[in-house]
Parts: structure tokens; C-alpha cells; sequence
């Protein structure tokens, strides 16, 4: 690739959006590189999923290839200076009632690792930080992974500074709302039209969009009249829960050193894994719900696809009822009865993609909704099939952000025919899609 030459279009803000920005202007001091957002990027609210107050940092994954890219990320968030400042290494306790804790450990060992990981008897687990989950749910539980060099990051302000970062090294950020993608007459993808009219054009046009992605490629199909533009049943967009209690005093002392805790469900037990995140320095201890649903609307005329309500904001702060119950269940599996009395300080709805095979199927009454028909929680990182120049990276699948310091270098990889073949495949936008099919489990990545 002629690097001098090239330019490069980044539609979303998000991780995807922002590493791969980092990673081309390092690697390419001189080149055009621009981040396009709906939203300001230090905005005190934002859609992007990535943006929020804190999110999970581990590399606990039955999935050895996750655990190998995990590994790396979770190095640069804690020695690297621009990503350590965000990153608070508490362990994470994690309750298995499949064999996970034994595949996460075996996978650690085979890569060279010897973190601080074990699998205890929940006997034993229990009795751990003065027995702060001795009320969680221990149903069919029969092991808990501890691992200690897991942890969380402070994920709006470390996307806050990388992107600041971005910025100071030459990389260009528009504010603005993406209408289309447009194309020349050969139907490669050229740039995109914002809402106001405006053209901005690259030599590589990377949609990083998250819940936002099928929507832009419904209507750049539309326009172009290139149908094998859409999604399909690749991506769907769908939506998690998550609420904030604002413990204060001795609550707070007693939660304030506690690790990240995670709910392990198998499909047969109906629902995702759920887990809790220590508090933030203001006190506000966050879990998220077990309801994962989507939200098909009609995007154009005779065209219903799962879409994130179409105001600014998505509606992220309009948290209905039954959303409401879902986050005091989830708390409860966790903290029992003596959680009852806790203030909930916020609650919010967060908007995902999920990969072509990653499974979601529980909806709440309320929201307009349909099934999605997937097996795994892999990303999309790959030329789009349909159209030169254009290129698809995104589908974090509830579980991108702790992939935040590396991302970037393997969209780069993918930029430039250098992604090694085992991610390739995982990772691809085939031309039919994936083989779908009906299934009962659900997402176990976040």
C-alpha cells in the first residue's frame, strides 16, 4: 500500500473508531486521518457504547485466541502512560457453574502465563473480602476463578484521553451526523454525505459505527442501489442495561476495594452472565441487567431492522420499568436483601452489536422486538464484500472495550492484507453471511 498516498475516513468514535485512528497515525505520522462522530468527543453524554463510567479488564476467555489478544491489551492498559492512569487492577471473582474456570486457567498456562489465577470451592470463595458475595447467587455454581491481574477502567475518560491524543498528532475529528456512504460509479465506497450535506472523502472509508452500523448500511444501500451492502443477519444492534447505586459512609468503605464479580450462567439456565463493577471515586457501585433485546423498526420504507431509537441520544437515559426491575434482580443475585435500601443514582441503556454468530435472545415486553440467530461473540474486522475502499470494524459483541489499546493494530493489519489467516476467518464479513440458526444460549463477553 502506498501509505503516502492514502487516506483514511473513520464513521464512529467508539474503540474501534479511536484505536485505529491511534494505531494509523503512528505508523503513518503524514497521512489523512479523520474520526467522524455524532457527538463530541469530550461531550458530557454520548452513544458510544465504549463511553461510560467504567468497564471491564480481563482476560478471562474460554476462547484462547481472545485470552492471547486480551493479554496483550491488558499489559498496555497497565504499563503503558496514556492507558495506566484509567486502569484499576482489582481481580475479578467470577462464579462457574460450567467448566470456564478450568479453561480460562489452561489456557493461561499453555500461553506462557502465571498470573495470580485459581479456581476455589465456593466453601472457600465465599469467606474472600470479608465476605462481600457471601448473599450472591451460588445456584449450581461449582467453582469460582479468581484472578488477580484482572480488573476495570475508567472507559470514558480513557477514551477521552486517547482520543485527545489522536487529535494532538494530526488526526482530524468532525462533529457531525453521516447521512449515507457514497460511492463512484465503479461502486467503490469513496467517503460519506453528513445530514447537512457535506462530502468527506478517503481512499479507505472504515465503518466503526456499533449499533449504528446496519442502519448506515440499509441506508447507503438504498441510495446506491448496492443491496449487498446491507447487514443482513450479520449484525443486529441490541441493548443491556445498566444501573448505578450511590453507596455512601461505611457502605462504601466496606465495597470500595472490592473486585470486579461476575454472574456464570449456562444457556440452559436462561440468561447471560451478570456482573458488578467497583465503585468510582464519587461512590457509585455499577452491575448490568440480564435482559439483552433489540429494537426492529422500519429505518425506510419497508425495511424493519433492529436499530437504536432514532432520537440524538438514542433514548439511552429513558430507561423504561421493566428495564428498571431487571438491574434490581441482577442486584440482588448479587448483593441479597441488604441491597434493598441503596439509592440507584442512574440507569442506562447501552447499544451493541453483536457479531454475525453471537447469540441474544431475551427482551423485555415493552420494546419492539425480534430474535437474532447466532454462536459466538467475535468481532467483524474485514473488507466489506460489496464495494471497495470500504471496510467494517466493529461488532464489540458487549465485550470490545477491554481490546481498546490493541484494536487499532489489528484493523491496520486487516487495512493492509496483513492480519494473520486464523483472525481473518474469525473475524470476516463473508459474501452470503454466516449459517444461521436458532439458538438458546446467550452472550458470555463483556
Amino acid at each position: 500500500m502506498a501509505a503516502k498516498n492514502a487516506s483514511y475516513l473513520i464513521i464512529g468514535a467508539g474503540v474501534f473508531g479511536v484505536s485505529t485512528a491511534y494505531h494509523l497515525i503512528q505508523k503513518y505520522p503524514n497521512a489523512s486521518v479523520t474520526l467522524v462522530d455524532r457527538d463530541a468527543y469530550d461531550a458530557e453524554s454520548r452513544v458510544a457504547a465504549s463511553w461510560d463510567w467504567n468497564k471491564v479488564v480481563r482476560a478471562d476467555y474460554d476462547d484462547k485466541v481472545y485470552v492471547r489478544l486480551a493479554l496483550e491489551a491488558q499489559d498496555i492498559f497497565k504499563n503503558d502512560p496514556l492507558w495506566q492512569p484509567h486502569f484499576h487492577q482489582t481481580g475479578v471473582y467470577w462464579t462457574c457453574r460450567s467448566d470456564y474456570a478450568q479453561n480460562v486457567i489452561n489456557h493461561h498456562k499453555e500461553l506462557g502465563r502465571n498470573d495470580d489465577i485459581v479456581a476455589l470451592p465456593v466453601a472457600e470463595a465465599r469467606k474472600l473480602y470479608g465476605g462481600l458475595f457471601d448473599k450472591a447467587d451460588y445456584t449450581g455454581v461449582k467453582e469460582v476463578l479468581i484472578n488477580k491481574a484482572s480488573g476495570w477502567a475508567a472507559a470514558g475518560d480513557s477514551l477521552r484521553a486517547v482520543t485527545k491524543r489522536c487529535i494532538e498528532l494530526g488526526v482530524k475529528y468532525v462533529t457531525a451526523d453521516v447521512a449515507t456512504l457514497e460511492f463512484d460509479g465503479k461502486g467503490t465506497c469513496t467517503g460519506l454525505m453528513t445530514k447537512s450535506g457535506e462530502t468527506l472523502s478517503a481512499s479507505h472509508v472504515i465503518v466503526a459505527a456499533g449499533a449504528f452500523t446496519p442502519t448506515l448500511l440499509e441506508w447507503s444501500a438504498a441510495k446506491s442501489r448496492n443491496f449487498g451492502l446491507r447487514a443482513g443477519e450479520r449484525i443486529t444492534a441490541a441493548g443491556i442495561t445498566t444501573g448505578m447505586a450511590q453507596l455512601k459512609g461505611d457502605m462504601y468503605e466496606k465495597f470500595k476495594d472490592m473486585p470486579v464479580g461476575f454472574q456464570g450462567y449456562t444457556p440452559e439456565e436462561g440468561k447471560p452472565f451478570i456482573g458488578s463493577i467497583p465503585p468510582t471515586k464519587d461512590g457509585e457501585l455499577k452491575w448490568w441487567g440480564s435482559k439483552i433485546f433489540t429494537n426492529t423498526r422500519e429505518v425506510l420504507p419497508g425495511r424493519h431492522i433492529s436499530s437504536p431509537p432514532p432520537t440524538h441520544d438514542y433514548n439511552q437515559w429513558k430507561v423504561p420499568g421493566p428495564l428498571k426491575q431487571d438491574i434490581i434482580e441482577s442486584r440482588n443475585l448479587w448483593y441479597g436483601p441488604e441491597s434493598a435500601d441503596w439509592e440507584m443514582k442512574k440507569h442506562r441503556i447501552c447499544w451493541y452489536v453483536p457479531d454475525p454468530k453471537s447469540p441474544l435472545i431475551l427482551m423485555p415486553s415493552d420494546m419492539n422486538s425480534r430474535d437474532a440467530f447466532t454462536t459466538t461473540s467475535d468481532f467483524i474486522i474485514s473488507p466489506h464484500s460489496a464495494s471497495k475502499g470500504l471496510y467494517i470494524a466493529t461488532c464489540g459483541s458487549f465485550h470490545g472495550y477491554k481490546f481498546f489499546p490493541v484494536l487499532g493494530k489489528y484493523i491496520t493489519q486487516m487495512l493492509e492484507g496483513e492480519l494473520e489467516p486464523e483472525l481473518v476467518e474469525k473475524w470476516a464479513w463473508t459474501a452470503n453471511g454466516p449459517t444461521l440458526r436458532r439458538t438458546s444460549s446467550i452472550p458470555t463477553r463483556r
